[in-house]
């Protein structure tokens, strides 16, 4: 392919080509980044257990305001965040990304917490790849502690209430379709079943990678079977990210 022109007539560098959205936990982290932050500090009973009745962002509001309680710092979180291990080959997928930038227009769609996931992705060294990171809003309040708020509020029945992906991705592609980056095919990088719902704006030109075996890749297989064809985008499931690479390499060799 031909370098993007330099001035010239035209203004400067051409947008990316392609859009790769990712997941946080148990994608680009190998565990799910609330359980790691808890990890070795005693909670009470009724915050030890899943919620029953209360949504998931409200129940990790009462948990980091209990933490932030017993004396957990905004530094003990990053410490902690910093420290969790990146999924088997998301390093390499990375290092990839990093050489084909002016290609790949990143963006992350996380139900955990901005302060977390900025925190790990700028002690990978990866924080700038990304062009954004939408994920719930967490910050440092008047007494020092790490409070959490909820994302949107939207009226997919499919969706935890405080953060439906496919709205965020649906609004995120429409706003740059207005600013004229017009993606030749989108790329979904994420396990859970709430990247099942993103992932069905996908058309037939995109790519879902699903972690395999989470529940993700359970979905889609289960959509695929019940009303063949109504799930669009291929489907390339992965267990190390060197996969995800390797399928982005074989692309380009064939696309530039």
């Amino acid at each position: 392919s031909l370098p993007a022109a330099q001035g010239g007539g035209m203004s400067g560098a051409r947008p990316p080509r392609f859009l790769l959205v990712f997941d946080f936990d148990e994608t680009i982290v190998d565990e799910n980044s609330d359980e790691s932050v808890v990890r070795g500090r005693a909670l009470p009973e009724p915050l030890r257990q899943s919620p029953g009745g209360v949504a998931y962002n409200e129940h990790m509001q009462l948990v980091l305001a209990f933490l932030g309680e017993q004396g957990m710092r905004p530094a003990d979180f990053r410490a902690a965040y910093e420290s969790i291990p990146l999924s088997p080959g998301m390093a390499e997928l990375f290092q990839f990304l990093c050489k084909h930038r002016e290609l790949f227009e990143l963006v992350l769609i996380s139900d955990a917490n901005v302060f977390g996931v900025e925190a790990r992705l700028r002690a990978a060294g990866v924080l700038a790849l990304f062009r954004k990171v939408f994920s719930n809003p967490a910050s440092v309040d008047r007494r020092g502690l790490l409070t959490l708020g909820p994302y949107h509020s939207h009226k997919c029945p499919e969706c935890p209430p405080n953060m439906c992906k496919r709205k965020i991705l649906s609004e995120y592609l429409e706003e740059r379709a207005r600013e004229d980056a017009e993606f030749q095919r989108v790329f979904y990088v994420g396990d859970g079943a709430n990247d099942f719902c993103p992932a069905g704006i996908l058309t037939a030109a995109d790519v879902a990678f699903p972690r395999k075996g989470y529940p993700m890749h359970r979905l889609i297989q289960e959509r695929q079977e019940k009303q063949p064809g109504a799930f669009q985008a291929a489907v390339v499931p992965w267990q190390s990210a060197v996969e995800v690479a390797r399928f982005l390499q074989e692309l380009l060799r064939g696309d530039c």
